[in-house]
Parts: structure tokens; C-alpha cells; sequence
């Protein structure tokens, strides 16, 4: 496989753009390579500025649940492109998409469309702290909830791979608004309630983490949460990002039948384009502008080409029992790393659940943050290599997850399970 391009592309870029990259897990640091640039994609696949082809279990960072250039979804946008890009006015579109979103998930009682998940992240906290009155938010340690000031503690994502688990430029004012828990132990959170009585506006949760790798929620710490928060007045906010309409078509909510105050979108309701939302209790969003006086808002929001392609995305989504499928290739594939890793004698630890999924080089059982801190990245960087060198497109970093689209055939789970058990060292 030659790179060649790429690497020059990389050396210009790094020219004009900080770190050659507009996103830090983009420039391939922590697997110590290059990285590569896409130049096109369709269905499964995505292919490099120097011709070589790749099965995509990226998918974009999880929005593309129906793979590349999905005819539907691109001739939906087609036909509003025809019609203009912005209005920064309301259009049908908006109301469309969020009858979709609240039919789809009964905690939603009313809507705001943002423009990605940080943004969406960041006006529900803010709507949470002016219902409450309340200052503070309590946050999982590696559960990542975008690039706010106030949340880049102990975050997950980017910030982990690259070693950087707090960032610079947070002020401390922030930083002292935020309270840690360690995800999968509700004692720690008990802990922070109780040295903090009556201060705490929000506990943000990813209900399944995905930006430490992988973590699924032991029994009954999301419903322990839940009680909790009732029974001292704090908000619980589901950062669905990621898992909203990904693990299921009502979001990992709906598996797992627990409901938050709020949550928040992005992901897969723009379809591959920048799209967010926050929504919850009808009390609760009525204090956001302009029926009240929280103020969030947006040019872009409810942009009429992005709203066209999560509706068209969401359109099939709901059309077609889609889930069982994509839960199924993603159960098979992940039992086929199992069961290689077994035979080479690798210790492994796999999560997946609906077209969601991740794994660990580890021995024991990765429960949160600490335990994931603790397996072994140097395997993960052998193994991304040779995968990548297979033509097998995963995640750049040891703390990301992986994602099944309806793209994905038969023989290209074949084909990757071929390709683990060649790269497994």
C-alpha cells in the first residue's frame, strides 16, 4: 500500500492548518503514522487521494448508519440544495425532523436544533443551570461531551489519545464548576452529591460511553442514577450523541428503558451533516429563548440541507428493521475478534451493542476510565497498522469506538475478519 500522497498532502496542510488536521485524532498521532486523506466514499467503502480502498467502520464518527453517499439521503439533499442553503429563517424541514426525534423517543417533549453535538451539549447544561438554579455539573471521568470549557475535565475522546485528559485555557472557575465520578460506580457519585448538597444542577452521562472505548453500563448504575437525581432535585442529561438513533432508532434510552430529563443529539440525525439537537421535559425547555430566559441560538441551526438529510436518513431508519441487522453483523464480527484473539492467546475485552462496538487489548474487564487508561495501546498500534495495511479503515486511537452501517456486506465482514486474524501479533 503506498501513502505517497497523503504524506505530501500532510506536510502542505501542516503549512497552513495547526496540526496539519481540523480535528487532533484526525492527524494519526497516537498510532504513529501519517494520516490518511479520504478523497471519496460509497456504501462501506472509502477511498484515499492515492487509490487505495478501505472497509469504513468509522463511518464518519458514527453519522453514516447507512453508509456512503446513500442514494436517498443524497437526492434528498440534491433536492434542497435546488431550493437554497440557508434562510436563517424557519422552514418545514425543522418541525419535520423534530416530530421525527420526539415520536422516536417519549422523553422529548419539545425540541431545539442546534448545529453539532457540542453545541447541543453545551445549551443543555445551560438550560439545566437555569431551571435549577444551580451552578455545578457533575461529569464521568473519559466520557467526552464536546470541546466546552467547562467539560474538558478528565474528557474522553481526542483528549485521552492524544494524553491530554484536561486541556489548557480552561479557566479554574470553570474547572471547579465540575464534578468527577467514575462511570459504573454509583458510589462515587453519592459521594459528590452528598459533599455538595443542593449545588448540583446536572448529572451528564454518556449512558454508553464511547469516546474511552467502549464501556456498557453495569445493572443498575443508570437506573441508580436515575432515583438519585429525582430524589435531589438534579437534572439527568443522556449525551445520546453518539448512541441516539445508532444502537437503536429510540437511542440506548430506549434499550435500556430508563428516560433522562434531557438529551442531547447529533450523529446520525444529519444524516453525514452538521447536525445537533437538545430536548426533554416541556418544563424544563421552556425556560430556553424565546418562550424564556436561557438564551441559545443559531444562524445555521435547522439548516434546510442538513434537516433534509437527517429526515431522509431517519426515513429509513424507521421504514426498515434495520437494528436487528446491523446488531447482528456487528455481534458476529465482534465474536470473530474474539475468537481469533482467543486462539493467538491475546487477552481482549469487546462492548458492542446495536451497529455500536469497541474492544480493548486487556485482561480484565475495562469498567471505566482508570481500567481503560490501563490496557495496551501498543498492541492496538500493531494491530491498527496491519489492519489499515488489509485495507481495513478503524478508528486512529485506542479510545474510540467502531461503527456497522447498512452498507456493510456479507463479504465484507469476511473479508475484516480475514484480516484480524492476519493481524493479531
Amino acid at each position: 500500500m503506498k501513502l505517497q500522497q497523503s504524506v505530501q498532502l500532510f506536510q502542505r496542510a501542516r503549512q497552513s492548518l495547526v496540526g496539519g488536521v481540523n480535528s487532533p485524532v484526525r492527524a494519526f498521532k497516537s498510532v504513529g503514522l501519517s494520516p490518511v486523506f479520504i478523497q471519496k466514499g460509497k456504501g462501506s467503502k472509502i477511498y484515499d487521494v492515492d487509490g487505495n480502498e478501505y472497509i469504513d467502520y468509522v463511518g464518519s464518527w458514527g453519522p453514516l448508519i447507512l453508509g456512503h453517499c446513500n442514494e436517498t439521503v443524497i437526492t434528498a439533499v440534491e433536492k434542497a440544495l435546488a431550493s437554497g442553503t440557508s434562510f436563517g429563517a424557519p422552514t418545514e424541514g425543522e418541525i419535520v425532523l423534530a416530530e421525527m426525534i420526539k415520536e422516536a423517543v417519549p422523553s422529548i417533549e419539545l425540541l431545539r436544533l442546534v448545529n453539532s453535538g457540542s453545541e447541543a451539549t453545551s445549551g443543555a447544561i445551560r438550560a439545566a443551570r437555569g431551571y435549577t438554579g444551580r451552578d455545578k455539573i457533575l461529569k464521568f471521568e473519559g466520557c467526552y461531551h464536546g470541546s466546552i470549557d467547562s467539560l474538558l475535565v478528565q474528557a474522553g475522546s481526542g483528549a485521552t489519545t492524544l494524553g491530554k485528559p484536561d486541556s489548557d485555557g480552561v479557566p479554574q472557575a470553570f474547572v471547579d464548576l465540575t464534578l468527577l465520578a467514575e462511570y459504573n460506580n454509583l458510589d462515587s457519585v453519592v459521594e459528590q452529591v452528598e459533599s455538595h448538597p443542593g449545588e448540583i444542577a446536572a448529572v451528564i452521562v454518556e449512558p454508553v460511553p464511547g469516546n474511552m472505548g467502549m464501556i456498557l453500563p453495569e445493572h443498575g448504575f443508570l437506573s441508580g442514577l436515575r432515583s438519585l437525581c429525582d430524589r435531589e432535585g438534579i437534572l439527568l442529561i443522556f449525551d445520546e450523541v453518539m448512541t441516539g438513533f445508532r444502537v437503536d432508532y429510540g437511542g440506548a434510552q430506549a434499550l435500556l428503558n430508563i428516560q433522562p430529563d434531557l438529551t442531547t443529539f447529533g450523529k446520525v440525525i444529519g444524516g453525514g451533516f452538521p447536525v445537533g439537537g437538545y430536548g426533554g421535559r416541556q418544563d424544563i425547555m421552556l425556560t430556553v429563548a424565546p418562550e424564556g430566559s436561557v438564551y441559545q441560538a443559531g444562524t445555521l441551526s435547522g439548516n434546510p440541507v442538513a434537516v433534509a438529510a437527517g429526515i431522509a436518513t431517519l426515513t429509513v431508519l424507521k421504514r426498515n428493521t434495520v437494528y436487528a441487522d446491523l446488531s447482528e453483523n456487528s455481534s458476529w464480527l465482534v465474536n470473530e475478534m474474539k475468537s481469533h484473539c482467543q486462539k493467538k492467546g491475546i487477552p481482549l475485552q469487546c462492548s458492542q451493542m446495536g451497529a455500536m462496538f469497541g474492544f480493548f487489548f486487556s485482561e480484565k474487564p475495562v469498567r471505566h476510565y482508570q481500567d481503560a487508561l490501563q490496557t495496551d495501546v501498543g498492541q492496538f498500534k500493531v494491530f491498527f497498522k496491519s489492519m489499515l495495511q488489509a485495507g481495513i479503515y478503524l478508528a486512529p486511537s485506542a479510545f474510540e469506538s467502531l461503527f456497522m452501517s447498512t452498507a456493510h456486506t456479507e463479504e465484507d465482514l469476511e473479508k475484516t475478519a480475514k484480516a484480524i486474524q492476519q493481524s493479531l501479533q
